[in-house]
């Protein structure tokens, strides 16, 4: 059997291939070695997956794309978590942006964005990806995604920056104070995903002109930051992938059509597809 995982910083799609079965989905907490150890990966495997980790015997490949897995230590750190857990399968831990260029891509040409808690981007030239300078976190880049979206929403919240009525809204929402703020942003761990969380918001306001506003602003932020450097950015296709990206899609369209961005697939997320892919390749 065949297990493909796909992980972000907020969660962790799993699929294992059955052979003559439907394949078996799982879901875990996001596993990215930046912010976790080699313990605390496996410790989230064993607690959260447990009916997968008991398949252990039966998998014989494990193929693990994810954020933060852009470095031959960071794979070691995943690789030998699940190794831990499931000691007899072939373990290959690459970057969540290849898995994205698998799912969309496939064996062309193209950019592949990501916009999901995080965003980045890759040129993929149908075999490897290219990194640019871009996926620095969200404490200095990922623009246009959750933690950009969940930061302007916060401090405009607690500068007075928000309309009367969806100031309101947000206050029944979340009743946030600057302390609950700082103490998640600055003492405890996961902040990325914290500020992403509040981005869920601008789904129940997405019609007012203050979300949409906010999601041009981020989306136009991408493209500039991270699409436009690149000088044959029009020339292909561009992919994305996330979260962000699939539930405003159509804010993501007329902020690339206005850019001349030739937008390919939007998903919300690979995993189906990058398994396809991958037994496809053999």
């Amino acid at each position: 059997m065949i297990l493909v995982a796909d992980s972000g910083s907020s969660k962790t799609d799993w699929l294992l291939a059955v052979p003559g079965q439907e394949n078996r989905a799982f879901k875990s907490s996001g596993l990215n070695p930046y912010f976790l150890t080699e313990k605390e990966i496996a410790r989230i495997i064993q607690d959260q997956v447990p009916d997968m980790v008991a398949l252990g015997n039966d998998i014989t490949e494990i193929y693990f794309f994810g954020a933060g897995c852009s470095s031959p230590d960071r794979h070691e750190i995943v690789s030998n978590a699940i190794s831990s857990l499931i000691p007899n399968a072939y373990i290959s831990v690459d970057s969540d942006l290849l898995a994205s260029a698998y799912a969309t891509c496939g064996h062309e040409k193209g950019f592949c964005c990501v916009l999901g808690t995080g965003s980045n981007i890759s040129f993929f030239d149908g075999e490897d990806i290219h990194d640019g300078q871009h996926g620095l976190g969200y404490a200095l880049g990922d623009e246009g995604a959750g933690t950009w979206f969940g930061k302007a929403l916060v401090t405009d919240y607690l500068y007075g920056n928000m309309p009367d009525d969806i100031h309101a809204k947000f206050k029944a929402n979340y009743n946030l104070s600057k302390e609950d703020v700082i103490i998640n942003v600055y003492q405890k761990p996961r902040a990325n995903s914290y500020l992403a969380s509040f981005s869920k918001f601008l789904s129940e306001i997405r019609k007012t002109d203050y979300a949409q506003a906010l999601l041009h602003r981020g989306l136009q932020e991408f493209v500039d930051t991270n699409i436009k450097c690149y000088a044959n950015y029009n020339k292909f296709k561009n992919h994305f992938v996330g979260s962000i990206a699939y539930v405003f899609a159509d804010e993501l369209k007329a902020v690339c059509e206005k850019n001349d961005v030739h937008i390919g697939k939007i998903i919300r997320q690979p995993i189906n597809d990058l398994l396809e892919f991958i037994l496809k390749r053999g």
